[in-house]
């Protein structure tokens, strides 16, 4: 199949089909004597794949770890698992931030509860004095 055919099997762009292989999670793609790229059923499924764990929120590099797992088959899960684990606790982590941004949010908002001149808004104020917070390893923010 060529990469619009590709693309629509794998509900994606042939942007990002071009992206993935420039990043070397999905193998390039034989050419044709017209020089167009030729793909087959193993790369829409290498592909679903990718896709599917960018929409856990998984990184590349997680990913690819997970692409080598799968090109050793004679090997156990448990690294696997181990990815897994790791990430479901980056999870958390991020869940704590979000609940943290959550209730500066609301703090900010509770400082204008009516509109008014800018310098004079709660929010303005609020966003000027506040103290940065320390820089956190594995943020979002990284």
């Amino acid at each position: 199949m060529r990469i619009g055919e590709l693309a629509r099997r794998a509900k994606c762009s042939t942007q990002t089909i071009r992206f993935y292989e420039k990043e070397g999670l999905l193998p390039p793609a034989a050419r044709t004597a017209a020089n167009y790229r030729r793909y087959h059923r193993d790369h829409l499924d290498r592909l679903r794949f990718i896709r599917n764990c960018r929409s856990l929120d998984m990184t590349h590099d997680e990913i690819r770890a997970l692409l080598s797992f799968m090109d050793q088959p004679q090997h156990d899960c448990s690294p696997v698992n181990g990815l897994l684990d790791e990430h479901i606790e980056h999870v958390n982590i991020r869940l704590a931030e979000l609940s943290r941004l959550r209730e500066q949010l609301i703090d900010l908002r509770q400082r204008c509860q009516a509109a008014q001149d800018v310098p004079n808004c709660g929010i303005i104020r609020g966003l000027t004095a506040m103290q940065p917070e320390e820089h956190v390893p594995g943020s979002h923010l990284s």
